[in-house]
């Protein structure tokens, strides 16, 4: 995620800590060969601005990997220029809260598979409910993520990513509970993030739902106990082995994606 320009991660949405300058981070796993890099600047929104486009071209140009952007898109024309500047991808999420038509708008201009719903979801307080939340986790939309997640798909969504604010951060692995709701009520790609501390954690994913994205942000930037900040990302020979021993037998690039989000 970004903040101030920075590359921030949080734990449960809150206390941002900066692990590095965006630009370096992408070099990094460049050099890696990183399946997909998902950019969100979780100030756009909470500022009411548009998205920084000279920080997405600049990013846009570095990158070797496909690019996914999020973060201040409210209208066609926005997602318009953010794909000019070399993006693949564009993320939505308060936008398509307050005005759904917005997927199918994009979506009619650019193809449905260019578009991806971030759905940040946490259980409600007092009902222990999911609920689909904007705004960094402040605003509670009341949706119920399962339906709301079956409305994008009928508008034309073309991927959702799943992130649960409650594993955001901690390590300690995936809510496989919000994720079996929603994988198996919509038949679009879904990505899952939010909680991510181990290659295991992503060999149980894919061993439990086959083909879908395997996100991380902390399990891809810090190392060992004390949490260092060194961006790493698995090798082709570790991808492999995390495939091989969730028993789907095939390689990545067939199939999953693992992608670092920012």
């Amino acid at each position: 995620m970004v903040k101030n320009k920075g590359l921030v991660k949080t734990v449960q949405f809150k206390d941002p800590r900066y692990v590095g300058d965006p630009i370096n981070a992408v070099k990094i796993f460049n050099e890696k060969e990183v399946d997909e890099l998902i950019v969100l600047d979780i100030d756009a929104t909470a500022e009411n601005r548009e998205p920084d486009y000279r920080m997405v071209e600049n990013l846009a140009g570095e990158c070797r990997m496909p690019l996914c952007y999020g973060g201040g898109i409210r209208t066609v024309e926005q997602a318009h220029r953010i794909f000019a500047l070399g993006v693949e991808k564009v993320a939505l999420s308060s936008a398509m809260v307050a005005c759904p038509e917005l997927v199918t708008q994009i979506a009619a201009q650019v193809g449905n598979q260019s578009v991806v719903a971030v759905l940040d979801v946490k259980r409600g307080s007092g009902n222990g409910r999911y609920e689909v939340w904007t705004h960094n986790g402040t605003r509670n939309t009341r949706r119920c993520p399962v339906g709301f997640a079956k409305e994008l798909e009928r508008l034309g969504i073309g991927e959702i990513i799943t992130n649960s604010i409650e594993n955001d951060g901690l390590l300690k692995g995936y809510d496989f509970a919000l994720v079996d709701s929603i994988r198996e009520s919509i038949s679009v790609p879904m990505t899952v993030l939010g909680g991510a501390g181990s290659l295991g954690d992503i060999e149980q994913l894919i061993s439990r739902y086959g083909i879908v994205g395997a996100a991380a942000g902390g399990l891809f930037v810090f190392k060992g106990v004390y949490r260092a900040v060194l961006i790493n990302y698995p090798s082709p020979e570790e991808k492999k082995a995390v495939f091989l021993r969730s028993g789907y037998g095939r390689s990545p690039c067939e199939s999953e994606r693992i992608s670092s989000p920012y």
